[in-house]
């Protein structure tokens, strides 16, 4: 790796002249990364991970294991690093070096981009299948062992949805999405949160082309696989479903009605039949608008069947009037199809409206994690880069639920990321151990200590 030897001065900028050199050999500027290390062992996700992967290259030419080709790639994109040609500038960083187990003064350098580009490009459908089922696994395995010393899951929400990854170039299977008016890729991504928490947690992330439907069997599937591995983990517990309108198709219906203690809402667009049962209610919203002023909600409930289902169901009705920007009242009305029995406000409003949090959830993983970075010309390998990334969030959400009892309880990933992990750090190595010096003046030198406390460090 090229060596900074540049020596810089300010001679005017303050009283003394300012003299600044590149020329510390023992340093990092990801000083905080280590709570990285102690997140992974918590989860054990990386070495689930790396079982699902089997090693085809020559032995006597390796020189880096899978297991530490994954964890470059997972640490570096939790940590900001999102393109294997960061690769050239972490190679010899002795953070980065310590977080794979490697001596940080003599160790050997990182591997390359690529070798990493190389590893990306040889995993195959298979391979993504086993590391997709070992992502939800980790999940929810470690949510199972949290949970066993006594507090009781009552209910566990999922919640998908499908996102646009614009495509610039030649990758397989990038279509024109006429929604989204891009060629992109579609991929689903599912979460699920445990009664009243507020954390939802990602646990999976499948890669569709730009042309895919939410109508097609394959989100059935990985529904299917899902609830199957929550029924194992937490047998007793009520799970509750949320979707979109695009997702209400007769096989989901189906599929939802056929699983005990399933309780779903799933958007309904609206046609003819659905706004004539509508009327009644927007005509007493109307009236109230008039009275008011001010937008107006009323909800109402009917039984519906769709040509193709094959029985009714029932339909929340929410009629809407709300006013433009000129002042003018408009129709907005919205349905909802489900099998809950609440009142229809409360199913509206309290169950079907709070899925709109997700939307933060996958802000993230664009801008924090930039989880679209898929430009590999093989779909199998942006498959894997997308499985890289949740993994990575995976980590920072576990991250963040060990930081509830500080400022940074609900931070975003780009706050944890630069208020505990951008942190400037020197080592110093001797024959008995190895000391990481950290500012003393940290900012956020509380919030840092209280975390690692709680993921096994103890006081020196």
């Amino acid at each position: 790796m090229k060596k900074i030897t540049q020596c810089l001065n300010f001679p005017e900028l303050f009283d003394k002249p300012i003299e600044l050199k590149f020329d510390e050999p023992l340093s990092s500027s990801d000083g905080g990364a280590l709570l990285l290390k102690a997140v992974d062992k918590k989860l054990q996700l990386t070495s689930a991970l790396a079982d699902c992967l089997v090693d085809q290259r020559q032995g006597g030419k390796v020189r880096h294991t899978i297991q530490d080709l994954l964890r470059q790639r997972i640490y570096g994109l939790a940590s900001g690093y999102a393109d294997a040609n960061d690769a050239a500038r972490l190679a010899a960083d002795p953070i980065f070096k310590l977080l794979l187990d490697r001596c940080p003064v003599t160790g050997a350098e990182l591997s390359s981009q690529p070798t990493l580009s190389r590893f990306e490009n040889a995993v195959g459908p298979r391979e993504n299948y086993r590391l997709a089922v070992a992502l939800a696994l980790s999940v929810i395995q470690h949510q199972q062992q949290q949970r066993r010393r006594g507090q009781k899951v009552r209910c566990i929400t999922i919640d998908l949805d499908s996102t646009d990854d614009p495509t610039h170039g030649q990758q397989q299977f990038t279509f024109f999405n006429a929604h989204y008016d891009n060629h992109c890729y579609l991929p689903l991504l599912g979460f699920i949160s445990f009664d009243a928490e507020p954390e939802q947690y990602l646990v999976t992330a499948l890669l569709r082309p730009g042309n895919a439907s939410e109508k097609s069997p394959v989100v059935v599937g990985l529904l299917s696989r899902l609830v199957s591995l929550l029924r194992a983990a937490f047998p007793k517990a009520t799970l509750k479903l949320r979707l979109d309108g695009g997702f209400a198709c007769p096989a989901m219906l189906d599929y939802l009605e056929s699983v005990p203690r399933l309780e779903y809402v799933c958007g309904l667009a609206k046609n003819a039949v659905l706004l004539r049962a509508a009327e009644p209610l927007l005509g007493a919203a109307r009236a109230l608008a008039q009275q008011t002023n001010h937008s107006t909600q009323v909800f109402g409930e009917c039984t519906y069947q769709a040509r193709s289902w094959d029985q009714p169901r029932r339909v929340v009705i929410k009629a809407e009037i709300v006013y433009n920007l000129r002042g003018e009242p408009k129709d907005n009305p919205r349905f909802v199809v489900t099998n809950k029995r609440r009142s229809a406000k409360f199913v509206y409003q309290k169950a079907y409206c709070s899925r709109g949090e997700i939307e933060n959830r996958i802000k993230e993983l664009h801008h924090g994690l930039e989880i679209d970075r898929t430009s590999c010309p093989s779909f199998w390998a942006n498959q894997f880069r997308v499985l890289l990334t949740a993994a990575a969030y995976a980590l920072m959400q576990e991250l963040r639920r060990q930081a509830s009892r500080t400022t940074l309880a609900r931070a975003q990933v780009t706050t944890l990321r630069e208020q505990l992990f951008k942190l400037s750090a020197r080592i110093e190595a001797s024959v008995r151990r190895l000391v990481v010096h950290l500012p003393q003046s940290f900012a956020y030198a509380h919030e840092w200590t209280s975390i690692a406390r709680r993921l096994g460090a103890a006081p020196a």
